[in-house]
């Protein structure tokens, strides 16, 4: 046992990289929405910019405001068009967590539709206590709120409480909240800039979270 981890007993995950395996789902919904609306998608920038916060993209993509609430309905439809699948190891993963006694959670930008729907797909039903979603979220990652109304919900102190997530808005969030962070490699752009926060355990699968919990 990881002395760092020896009075966590809640482990909160990101979605979308960290227990999906949706990066090329989410990019080709992307593709398809911008080209809906008639919208170059520029390749490049969206591989500079990304983050779990979709509005800075649009905005750096060069998205007109008033087009947001549209390309957010384009982008559900075209993400369901295609089945998302869990990242290696995921769902034994989160089972052995939960056999091992520890409470579990999702804490996400993603839609919630979509996450719950997931979530259902992969058997985690029953699994997760608490999935708050971009709904529940005045204030986007890398902003504590998320992590602090999901703590509050369940009756949990940071202190005995880590986020699991895939990109350096993850890391950062999980840090304002006051908690143990955890960050695992994943296929998205930024997944690169994990190292660069500084999180408290850097894994390059999340099998390996049994190492440590």
């Amino acid at each position: 046992m990881n002395p760092q981890t020896a009075s966590i007993d809640t482990l909160l995950f990101d979605w979308d990289g960290t227990v999906v395996d949706s990066a090329q789902l989410g990019l080709t919904a992307f593709e398809q929405s911008f080209a809906a609306l008639g919208i170059p998608f520029d390749h490049e920038a969206y591989a500079r910019v990304y983050s779990p916060n979709w509005y800075s993209i649009y905005e750096a993509l060069g998205l007109p405001r008033e087009l947001w609430q549209k390309a957010d309905d384009l982008w559900v439809h075209h993400y369901g068009e295609q089945i998302a699948q869990p990242i290696a190891g995921a769902q034994e993963t989160i089972n052995e967590l939960k056999r091992k006694g520890y409470r579990l959670g999702v804490v996400s930008s993603g839609t919630e539709c979509r996450v719950v729907r997931e979530i259902s797909e992969l058997g985690l039903e029953s699994i997760f206590e608490i999935v708050i979603c971009n709904e529940q979220m005045t204030n986007k990652k890398p902003h504590p709120e998320g992590l602090d109304t999901a703590l509050r919900s369940l009756g949990c102190k940071c202190e005995h409480a880590a986020y699991v997530g895939d990109s350096p808005e993850d890391i950062e969030m999980g840090k304002r909240a006051n908690m143990l962070t955890v960050g695992v490699r994943s296929d998205y752009p930024t997944s690169w800039k994990l190292e660069s926060q500084g999180p408290d355990i850097l894994l390059n699968s999340l099998n390996e979270l049994l190492n440590h919990f």
